[in-house]
């Protein structure tokens, strides 16, 4: 007799920002089962596993190493088989693709990202001393931050522009999808909303940039 399916009881906002966070700090398994999540910071996962009512244990990647970081391990057939379902893939760097993420629930997908493979980044103008935001993701794979592209374009009216690097200890270049003040602020709005779950420090960031001097009320980068 096969044995019933055990379901997490993760649904809407947060299951869609943990996709997002799988799919930049996340790693399916070749076993049909097993999915990582790795973070170099451990009261994170300590937030995701109290949070999602997990039980497992959270161990030490490269314990050998300068870069140390955690990970936490969610042993799940149905939810593995949703994440397939959506468009993950094992070894998804330089493979992974457009993803179907629901549109209600996309800003907390693209908190999820922002949250593992994304930066909120501040300085202050040379000139007039006020600060000045930057938002970014990253990615190996060029198919995916184009369809990242165009999915902000289209659901939170925000332009922004691709970079590719190719660092000198890769084979395959780093894409990085940029947005400057203004629609970095706007994106920032639409998915670091009051009581949100996510990475603290990128919570506070995101707090900070909201908070922040608007100059110009008008920009290319933000449609509406």
């Amino acid at each position: 007799m096969p044995q019933k399916r055990k379901e997490l009881k993760i649904e809407g906002a947060n299951l869609w920002y943990l996709v997002g966070l799988i799919t930049s700090d996340g790693c399916l398994s070749k076993d049909g089962r097993h999915v990582d999540i790795t973070s170099s910071d451990h009261d994170f996962l300590s937030k995701i596993k109290n949070k999602f009512s997990l039980t497992n244990r959270i161990g030490i990647k490269n314990k050998e190493k300068i870069n140390l970081a955690y990970y936490i391990q969610i042993s799940n057939k149905n939810f593995y088989d949703f994440l397939l379902s959506i468009g993950l893939i094992p070894n998804k760097s330089l493979t992974l693709g457009r993803l179907d993420v629901p549109k209600e629930f996309f800003n907390d997908f693209l908190r999820g990202l922002i949250g593992g493979d994304g930066s909120l980044r501040s300085w202050r103008h040379a000139t007039n001393l006020h600060m000045q935001w930057s938002l970014s993701v990253f990615s190996a794979s060029e198919v995916f931050i184009k369809w990242l592209q165009t999915v902000i374009e289209a659901y939170l009216s925000c332009r922004g522009k691709i970079h590719s690097v190719l660092r000198p200890d890769r084979i395959n270049p780093i894409y990085t999808l940029k947005y400057g003040k203004m629609a970095a602020k706007e994106i920032t709005k639409h998915c670091y909303y009051e009581n949100c779950f996510g990475l603290d420090r990128k919570i506070k960031l995101a707090q900070e940039c909201l908070g922040s001097y608007g100059g110009w009320t008008q920009s290319k980068t933000v449609l509406n």
